[in-house]
C-alpha cells in the first residue's frame, strides 16, 4: 500500500509519537526570550571541555541521554539514533554516538537536520523497523564560526544580514504508544538554488527551499496554511522570514498570521545577533523546547515544523559557487 500523497509527502499511518524532547543551550541563548522553555542552560559554552568542538559533542551527548532517561528507558531500548551537525565529517554527532551504545545513522542537512532526522526516524518507525528511535542535532557558535567563516580571534565585522549560530542541542525520542504529540505527515524537500552567493545572507539562500516545501506540503495534503496553529520555519532569520512570506503570497498562500521562524524568535533584538539565530541547533532547541512543551500543555494542537538548511561548504564558497537550500517539513498534531 502506497503511503505517499502527491509527489513529496509521506502519510504515517501509525502516527509515531514524540514521547520526550530535551534541549540544552548556551549562555547567550539562555538570555533570550525563550529561556523558560529550555531544559538546561549552560553557564559556560565550553561546558568544561578543552575545545569548542568537544563542548558541542558533549552537549549533544547529554541531550540524547537525557531524552532517553526522561522516558524511563535505557540505551538498550533504543533501536536507532539519527543525528547530525554542521562540522566536517559530522564530528560532534559521531563522537557523541561513540559513547552511546545505539546503532547510529549520521545525517547532514545543514540547518535542516532536525526535521531531516525527525522525518527519517518517523518513517523508520512507521515502517515497523523500530520501537523507539531518537532524532537529534546540535550546533555551536564558536565551532561553526571558525569552520565556515573566520578565526574567532580575527574579530571580523558582521553584515546586517548575517546570523548568529546557536549553541545548543536538541533530541526527540519517538515511540509507538501513549498520548503524546504524533507525527502524521512528512514532506521531504527539494534542493533549490536562486543564485545567492553571499554566505552572510543565508536567509535569502534558504527562503526558496522553505517556500517550495511549504507549498508542496499544502498541495499534497490539500490543506491551507490556516490548518496549522503554527508553521515554524527553521532559521531563516528576520530577512529570510520576510522573503518566504512574500514569495508564498505569489502562490496565493498567506501564512502571515501563523508563521514564526526559530531564528527570529530565539534572540532579543538587542543581543547583537544581527538577522537572528542560525545553525541546526536553532531549530532543534526551539522545537524541543518552546514548541514541544506548548503542545504538551495543550496550547498548540497542529504544528508544521520546517527546518531549513544552506548547503554550502568553505570550499564551494571560496570557489564562487552559489548556495543551494533545502527544507523538510514534519506535521505534528496533538
Amino acid at each position: 500500500m502506497c503511503k505517499k500523497l502527491g509527489r513529496q509527502t509521506a502519510v504515517l499511518k501509525s502516527e509515531p509519537k514524540i514521547i520526550t524532547a530535551f534541549s540544552i543551550v548556551g549562555p547567550k541563548e539562555g538570555k533570550g526570550p525563550l529561556k523558560d522553555y529550555y531544559d538546561i542552560i549552560l553557564s559556560d559554552d565550553m561546558d568544561g571541555e578543552e575545545s569548542f568542538e568537544k563542548a558541542e559533542s558533549r552537549i549533544l551527548h547529554r541531550a540524547i541521554k537525557e531524552a532517553i532517561k526522561k522516558a524511563n528507558l535505557t540505551e538498550r531500548d533504543i533501536d536507532y539514533l539519527l543525528a547530525g551537525d554542521l562540522l566536517n565529517q559530522l564530528g560532534s554527532s559521531s563522537f557523541a554516538a561513540r559513547d552511546i551504545n545505539i546503532p547510529f545513522i549520521g545525517l547532514y542537512g545543514a540547518c535542516s537536520t532536525m526535521t531531516e532526522s525527525l522525518s527519517i526516524a518517523a518513517m523508520l518507525m512507521d515502517g515497523g523497523f523500530g520501537k523507539y528511535i531518537t532524532a537529534a542535532t546540535s550546533s555551536h557558535f564558536s565551532s561553526s564560526e571558525r569552520q565556515f567563516r573566520f578565526p574567532l580571534e580575527y574579530g571580523s565585522q558582521r553584515s546586517p544580514t548575517a546570523q548568529w549560530t546557536v549553541t545548543g542541542a536538541g533530541a526527540m525520542l519517538l515511540g509507538r504508544e501513549g498520548n503524546y504529540p504524533r507525527i502524521t505527515h512528512v514532506t521531504i524537500g527539494k534542493v533549490k538554488d536562486y543564485g545567492i552567493t553571499d554566505a552572510a545572507n543565508m536567509g535569502a539562500a534558504m527562503a526558496p527551499a522553505a517556500v517550495d516545501t511549504i507549498k508542496s506540503h499544502l498541495e499534497d495534503t490539500e490543506r491551507n496554511g490556516e490548518y496549522y496553529d503554527l508553521i515554524v520555519t527553521g532559521d531563516l532569520g528576520i530577512y529570510g522570514k520576510t522573503i518566504t512570506s512574500q514569495l508564498l503570497k505569489e502562490y496565493n498562500i498567506d501564512i502571515s498570521k501563523n508563521h514564526i521562524d526559530c531564528g527570529d524568535e530565539i534572540f532579543y533584538k538587542d543581543q547583537d545577533t544581527n538577522a537572528g539565530g542560525s545553525g541546526c541547533g536553532c531549530s532543534a532547541v526551539v522545537n524541543c523546547g518552546y514548541i514541544y512543551k506548548n503542545m504538551i500543555k495543550g496550547k498548540l494542537h497542529k504544528v508544521l515544523l520546517v527546518s531549513t538548511g544552506a548547503l554550502l561548504s568553505t570550499t564551494s564558497s571560496l570557489q564562487g559557487e552559489s548556495i543551494p537550500g533545502v527544507a523538510h517539513a514534519v506535521a505534528i498534531e496533538y
